[in-house]
């Protein structure tokens, strides 16, 4: 893990790492997402307006996962100071909040013709809005935490490991309040989902998982390439 830490080690991989995750995640997504456009009949129940969860359910999933991967990095930084733990955390914030975004606005646009509404205030869309909310602060945070410089980080890292108490609340929301929106329908070992729709949409899911990776890597390795060269226009202001 340490040796994964070093930043021209890190450097040396994501830079072959980074266009594979995206070519790849690229084609599943794309292939994905046409299969459930074009390919997938219409719900019983829902008719096409189901397709939109091939964005609708990887959004809200990366969403969630993009702020445990912040709460991860921000663990790590805190305890063993790696050097790249807090680049990660920023790295992972836009792309998360990106997706959460994505996740309100396809579940707006689910809702409407599903439960009659745009918007509803319970349980799930709001902890989810609060989600977004917590990203903003948190970018605003580390950007202020970066220009600040070195040793500043560690209350951006403090707020990332609270906003994780969100996450929790997003999964169980639906199993603890009344809700418009559905429980899980996918859990450990099953699912309610037909496998015509599954299959699509796991391999979307994980198409779009690898795209999050590759922009991740991508956005630790432009934040590198910013301190480093403001480090060298430090030591050549001193000479």
């Amino acid at each position: 893990m340490h040796g994964f830490a070093n930043p021209a080690r890190f450097l040396r991989i994501a830079r072959w790492l980074t266009p594979l995750l995206l070519l790849v995640g690229l084609a599943m997504a794309g292939i994905s997402l046409a299969m459930g456009l074009w390919s997938v009949p219409p719900d019983r129940l829902q008719g096409d307006t189901v397709r939109i969860l091939f964005i609708h359910v990887p959004a809200a999933w990366l969403g969630m996962a993009g702020w445990m991967a912040i709460a991860g990095a921000s663990f790590t930084e805190l305890v063993w100071r790696h050097p790249l733990a807090g680049i990660a955390a920023r790295a992972a914030a836009v792309p998360g909040a990106v997706f959460t975004a994505i996740c309100l606005a396809t579940g707006s646009l689910w809702g409407r013709p599903a439960w009659g509404t745009w918007w509803e205030w319970d349980g799930r869309l709001t902890s989810m809005l609060v989600l977004l909310f917590l990203y903003f602060a948190y970018i605003a945070l580390a950007d202020a935490a970066s220009r600040a410089g070195s040793g500043q980080g560690r209350m951006a890292a403090i707020f990332g490991l609270i906003g994780a108490v969100n996450i929790p609340i997003i999964h169980y929301s639906v199993l603890w309040w009344n809700s418009l929106h559905q429980p899980p329908s996918i859990t450990m070992g099953k699912s309610a989902i037909a496998g015509v729709f599954l299959y699509p949409l796991l391999a979307a899911t994980l198409g779009f998982s690898l795209i999050f990776g590759g922009v991740v890597l991508a956005r630790m390795r432009a934040i590198l390439a910013d301190q480093q060269a403001e480090a060298r226009l430090r030591r050549k202001a001193m000479e």
